[in-house]
């Protein structure tokens, strides 16, 4: 039984239509013929989509109890044992009721996949967890209801359901999402256009990557070589020289002529061709290019032109952007140069610029300095004038019967072996030597037409026409190897130097290095492997590509690292001399983890350390400010009990005052500090329920005087979600603190109004304000403003009181009251839109969970 098949209809905003998309796919494929069942469909009560529900069958739902009321979930047992062909299951990032049996909606569709069933099912691109930060920043909202990125990514289809912020909002006003009374709060608050053309664009474009990963996959899989010029993608290939920033610049606008450019700059490690690299200049040009948007590569190719395209074609460009070369006019006798060779083997599928700049004619060196080996067409240049250059001479001799002495031949035919030891190494000059040898001793050597020779003069001659040409094709061949391994050489030097810059750097992600070793030798995938002993299994530190080995043996190229460690590389073998370089790419992967581990253990560190400060201020704050209502009780209860004094019964309830007011401030002391202690062990959980302010927030004011607090809630302000205990609490530190700042005969103001989904408590005084720089700092453990006197506490309350706030959904901030003082604006969730689900799980905050 093969796994089902997943397809996804993904909303760029909430109300675009993903379920009445759903369902209406659900009839075509019905009408088909098709077993196709309902597992869990939310209407939220719109009568377009509650009629489109009509003629499909419906999976009856589980009913669950969670605190005194009932909930229904989708019945994944009753889905497995209908077993239909297609099931639909609404809103995947839906969290279920505590008691179902998965605790995440989309883990309930992994269960009908592996069962062999097809799902259907719908997610806002907001609910994507790593689209949470951005998601926030647009809209201030925070989605509490998410699904990891690679659940949607393993989609067999998505579908993208989009409408324009225009066409959504005349949805909204035409009461198409919601009910009425919640139209003008949702147009001016989340469904702003703004926002919505954020998430529209933020849907694009990861839809947008994932339809490239498809479009790789499927060349991959089909090796297809040529370019699709689906999106724009312009390669730059840059040399190092000055003019490498001029090149990025053009490059990026061409990118911005076409929706989803994309730049990527290359540099070809090489002598042949993009060379000379500054390695000031690369680091300046790929910051450049990393600023534009664009990313750098480094490669390694024998030959330029060549790895140029084949890096284009493999990313699958469709322009490359090149420089006018810098060599003088006479250098183009060695060849036409990269950008004419480029331009010629590209083909119709890659657009080739040229582009001028000020280092156009320069020049770029002595052209000798370029062969990083002798190519193709010198070795055959170099056959050719060895053999053929040699019976031409001798056929034009015999044809003219021009008669220029043995002497004078042996200099043409020398003349000719040097040649060919130039152009095309040791193996032309000999056969060039050899066969010379023999057309002389033939045609120019009496007794001629015989392979002998007469005069002993004469065999010298050629003895030394032999030994010359050995010595000359010998020299060339041997500075050409040299010129090789000079190359190669410095194309090691410059990508261990792109590698100690990203030391330099601070660069840490080890993914991203395993991808620059990948990208560098041209392999499929790169793992990094390990184990303890000789005897534990290998585990994957990590790996880049696909299908990564999983032990060396099964890795094409292995490099050990110790006794323990291995870079294991699938792709292709390398040759022995690019091992050398990649053992310095092992090295530094294996730095990298360490880097990491240990960076992750100095946080553990750090937290310990926090933790060791916490306890040591605790020790400060129980020695110092708990001694002083403590002293205050024992002093009270010790002139109490004192029989050498009689005490008026005025006396004994002052005492008795004092004693209660000591261990109400001990109380509050040390209720603060265990909630500190609660906060920072993560111990704090919240139970949200659905309340007014004005059952919470007077009961809040019982530790301040009467008169000290001015109190403004309106009766028309919706419930909140919260949990009383917390607010209560919070609201209490934030007013005392106000009250302790606050001047005799200034009532501090605590007022109520709604902005949006949100409910916001203001807290204002007129004392002597706080700087914007200390605005924040009044919020960590143990920090009093300004000269509070020590007995005024140990510092904990507003700490208390954003940890409990952030618990519970809400934010706590410090503004500037106008004409003077400190406000502070506590912000919480307001109830859910609709009843009959416990505020936890209704997630009022996002209006997309009531949208489809």
């Amino acid at each position: 039984m093969g796994r089902g098949r997943l397809r996804i209809y993904l909303g760029a905003a909430p109300g675009v239509g993903k379920t009445y998309a759903m369902l209406s796919e659900a009839h075509r494929r019905v009408e088909r013929g098709t077993d196709c069942v309902v597992a869990f469909v939310e209407h939220h009560n719109r009568p377009r989509t509650e009629v489109m529900l009509h003629g499909l069958e419906v999976v009856p739902r589980r009913e669950l109890e969670y605190r005194g009321s009932f909930f229904t979930e989708m019945d994944v047992d009753a889905v497995l044992s209908r077993r239909p062909q297609v099931a639909l299951v609404d809103e995947l990032a839906h969290t279920n009721v505590p008691g179902s049996r998965n605790g995440k909606r989309w883990q309930d569709v992994e269960e009908l996949l592996a069962a062999g069933i097809d799902v259907v099912s719908t997610v806002n691109i907001q609910h994507l967890e790593s689209l949470g930060d951005v998601v926030e920043s647009i809209t201030g909202v925070r989605q509490k209801e998410t699904v990891p990125d690679e659940v949607v990514r393993r989609a067999d289809q998505i579908e993208l359901v989009d409408m324009s912020p225009q066409a959504l909002r005349r949805r909204m006003a035409h009461g198409n999402i919601y009910k009425p009374d919640k139209v003008d709060a949702a147009l001016s608050n989340y469904f702003r256009p703004g926002n919505l053309t954020a998430l529209r664009e933020l849907a694009l474009l990861w839809v947008a990557d994932r339809v490239d990963e498809y479009l790789q996959q499927y060349r991959g899989e089909h090796g297809i070589r040529s370019t699709w010029q689906a999106r724009e993608r312009i390669v730059v290939g840059l040399t190092g020289g000055p003019e490498g920033k001029t090149l990025i610049r053009r490059a990026a606008r061409l990118a911005e002529k076409g929706a989803g450019g994309e730049v990527l700059a290359v540099y070809i490690a090489r002598s042949d061709g993009l060379t000379s690299a500054s390695p000031k200049e690369l680091a300046v040009q790929r910051t450049l290019v990393e600023d534009l948007g664009g990313t750098f590569h480094h490669v390694i190719g024998d030959d330029i032109p060549s790895a140029l395209l084949e890096f284009a074609r493999g990313v699958n460009a469709t322009q490359i952007v090149l420089g006018v070369s810098r060599r003088k006019g006479w250098q183009y006798v060695f060849g036409p140069g990269v950008g004419a060779t480029v331009a010629r083997e590209s083909g119709p599928d890659l657009d080739v610029h040229l582009i001028t700049h000020d280092e156009v004619g320069k020049g770029r060196g002595l052209p000798v300095a370029r062969g990083a080996r002798l190519g193709r067409s010198r070795s055959i240049g170099g056959w050719l004038t060895g053999t053929g250059g040699p019976a031409l001479l001798t056929l034009l001799h015999t044809h003219t019967g021009a008669d220029l002495g043995l002497t004078n031949n042996m200099l043409l035919f020398l003349t000719l072996t040097v040649a060919a030891a130039l152009l095309g190494g040791l193996l032309p000059a000999l056969a060039s030597a050899a066969f010379g040898s023999l057309l002389l001793n033939w045609f120019f050597t009496p007794p001629l037409h015989r392979i002998t020779i007469a005069d002993p003069k004469n065999i010298l001659a050629l003895a030394i026409f032999v030994g010359v040409a050995v010595s000359v094709a010998s020299v060339v061949d041997l500075a050409a190897r040299r010129t090789h391994q000079a190359a190669r050489l410095r194309a090691e030097s410059e990508i261990l130097s792109f590698l100690a810059g990203s030391v330099l750097r601070g660069e840490t992600s080890l993914e991203a290095l395993l991808e620059r070793v990948r990208e560098t030798f041209g392999m499929e995938s790169v793992a990094l492997l390990e184990r303890t002993s000789d005897v534990d299994p290998w585990t994957c530190a990590a790996s880049v590509g696909p299908h990564p080995p999983v032990l060396p043996e099964e890795a094409d190229v292995d490099v050990p690292v110790g006794d323990h460690m291995a870079l294991a590389l699938s792709g292709r073998v390398l040759p022995a001399e690019d091992r050398r370089v990649l053992a310095a790419f092992a090295a530094q992967a294996v730095v990298v983890l360490d880097r990491q581990r240990l960076q992750q253990e100095a946080e553990q560190a750090r937290t310990l350390a926090e933790g060791n400060r916490i306890r040591t201020a605790l020790l400060a704050a129980v020695s110092h400010d708990l001694r002083t209502p403590l002293a205050a009780i024992k002093a009270a209860v010790s002139s109490l009990r004192s029989d050498d004094v009689a005490w008026s019964e005025e006396d004994e309830a002052e005492f008795l005052e004092g004693i209660e007011a000591g261990a109400d401030r001990l109380d509050h002391l040390v209720g603060n500090l265990l909630d500190m202690s609660r906060l920072q062990t993560g111990t704090v959980t919240p139970m949200l329920r659905e309340i007014d302010l004005d059952e919470v927030v007077p009961m809040a004011l019982g530790g301040v005087p009467e008169d000290s607090v001015e109190l403004e809630i309106p009766e028309t302000l919706p419930m909140v979600a919260v949990d009383p205990g917390l607010l209560e609490r919070s609201v209490a530190n934030i007013v005392e603190n106000a009250v302790k700042y606050s001047p005799d005969g200034e009532p501090v103001l605590v007022a109520a109004s709604t902005l949006g989904e949100r409910v916001e408590v203001r807290v204002v005084d007129r004392g002597p304000g706080v700087p914007d720089d200390a605005k924040e700092r009044i919020f960590e453990p143990f920090q009093r403003y300004g000269d509070a006197p020590r007995g005024a506490g140990v510092g904990l309350g507003l700490a208390v009181a954003r940890g409990f706030a952030e618990a519970m959904g809400g934010t706590l901030d410090a503004e500037d009251t106008p004409g003077g003082g400190l406000t502070m604006v506590l912000t919480v969730r307001a109830g859910p839109s609709r009843s009959g689900r416990p505020a936890e799980l209704a997630q009022p905050a996002e209006p997309e969970r009531q949208a489809s």
